[in-house]
């Protein structure tokens, strides 16, 4: 059943002209956008929100939408999620819920290129880390609190490995809308700039014994049990709000579609948000052809690429065979194998939107690598020297690039867009650590992890209280003579 529609069939009535679906076609169930479901009733797939494009207004042209900068003043349109609002139509303008999020950088990287293998002007780095939670889930938090206010939730949650929970809680604390956060994350599997988000807006958090994995169970069963509206991207309306990640990148392009987008990989909720914005971008005509996605997996955490790489786990029009993942989870519970990165972002073993991305790598001929945790420290320290820093796990994207470039996959002269997850104080302990001189720090953090010390380290010089010893190190430093 494909993703978009011109005249629904639909089983039941809908009260608008957007609805939800199952992404099962064999179900292939509807229900009211007024509903609360995380999973389909009926079968327990995942749900789509579907729009009836023939009864809706969409702009001719992606331009248009630059005419909103004129009239920023207007909350709408400053944000740069709701500014695209003719895109995900779901939503009434009196119920929106935004703070600002959107408003990113997309900046072409010539340093970061030649580390990657790309000719100049060949790559550029989509910033999410400017969101008001320093990540891109604000732009998703948006469109699901949106439609909690349509369902008059009053609990939100999640389970989280940082950037989900600082998102959460910052709508929460930053609208006077009674919304009350509940955060579950694992044992020591969330960084503390982003644990810090959390308990500085207010948020109850819950830590359990367990890793994310564990904690996304045990949140879906709470969400079930007690009613409560669940913010991890398994909701169907985070992943609206993602695709203008998509619309974003196009208008930094001048509305070209780049050769290659490449997006780290946890939960997928991103690569399955991006398939959706661009096939229904393709289907009203605004772009005529989607660009290639790659998906980056931390090697430590690699599902995705273990199930399409190794087991030609794909689409199949919406029935793959999910044996294989099953047999293949049995095998991580058998071994005990649990997901472990320095990228705490993507440090997941069971991604709930592993489906929807198959969809996204069949549409837009997606190909799925790993990355190590010293290719992404590597490229995190080269995204810095470039001039925007991020956290371990969006440098997966620029590491998995560089690796694709060496494979011949993506070519030299192509056209590419990495897209940095999250802010470079996400997780500053990592950054510290690879580049200081505290060799036990350095151990514990990235020597336990297999990270060696690397030439891209800038590491801190240290020297005597002495304006002679300052002096010598400075002229080290430059090049020049001390006594200049």
């Amino acid at each position: 059943m494909s993703l978009v529609t011109d005249s629904p069939r639909l089983p039941c009535p809908v009260a608008s002209d957007s609805f939800q679906r199952c992404l099962s076609p064999t179900c292939a169930a509807t229900f009211d956008i007024g509903e609360t479901h995380f999973r389909c009733p009926a079968c327990g797939d995942l749900l789509d929100v579907v729009h009836d494009w023939n009864r809706l207004p969409v702009p001719s042209r992606l331009a248009d939408f630059e005419k909103r900068w004129s009239t920023r003043n207007n909350p709408l349109d400053f944000s740069g999620v709701w500014r695209f609002r003719e895109l995900l139509p779901f939503a009434p303008a009196d119920r929106i819920v935004t703070i600002g999020e959107g408003q990113t950088l997309l900046q072409r990287a010539d340093k970061v290129a030649e580390y990657v293998g790309l000719n100049p002007g060949g790559l550029s780095l989509q910033y999410e880390g400017m969101n008001p939670s320093g990540s891109f889930k604000d732009n998703g938090m948006t469109a699901a609190f949106t439609h909690a206010r349509m369902v008059n939730a009053s609990r939100v949650a999640c389970a989280s490995t940082g950037n989900t929970s600082a998102a959460l809680a910052v709508y929460c604390s930053a609208t006077d809308l009674g919304f009350r956060a509940i955060i579950f994350v694992g044992s020591g599997k969330i960084a503390y700039g982003k644990l810090a988000q959390a308990l500085d807006h207010g948020a109850l958090t819950i830590q359990i014994v367990g890793d994310f994995d564990d904690a996304m169970a045990r949140v879906q069963q709470v969400a079930d049990r007690l009613g409560v509206y669940l913010m991890n991207s398994v909701n169907p309306f985070r992943l609206e709000g993602q695709k203008t990640i998509i619309y974003r990148i196009l208008e930094g392009l001048s509305w070209e579609v780049p050769d290659w987008i490449v997006v780290p990989g946890g939960n997928l909720g991103n690569s399955s948000a991006f398939g959706k914005a661009l096939i229904e971008l393709v289907h009203l005509g605004l772009i005529e052809h989607p660009p290639r996605l790659a998906v980056i997996n931390a090697a430590g955490a690699r599902t995705l690429d273990e199930l399409v790489g190794k087991r030609s786990l794909s689409w199949l029009s919406g029935l793959p065979e999910m044996s294989k993942v099953d047999h293949y989870y049995g095998e991580l519970d058998t071994g005990h194998v649990k997901a472990s990165t320095i990228a705490s972002a993507i440090e997941i073993n069971r991604p709930v939107n592993l489906k929807k991305c198959l969809r996204a790598l069949d549409f837009c001929q997606g190909v799925v690598s790993s990355a190590s945790d010293q290719e992404i420290m590597d490229a995190k320290a080269r995204v810095g020297a470039g001039g925007l820093g991020c956290e371990p796990a969006s440098a997966a994207a620029v590491a998995g690039a560089r690796r694709l470039v060496r494979e011949g996959v993506i070519a030299r002269s192509d056209r590419v867009v990495c897209i940095l997850t999250g802010h470079q104080l996400k997780d500053p302990t990592a950054t510290v650590a690879y580049h200081g001189t505290d060799q036990e720090q350095f151990d514990k953090i990235l020597g336990s992890r297999g990270v060696q010390r690397a030439g891209f380290a800038n590491r801190p010089i240290v020297v005597a209280n002495e304006l002679d010893d300052i002096i010598r190190a400075i002229a080290l430093y430059s090049g020049e003579r001390a006594d200049a």
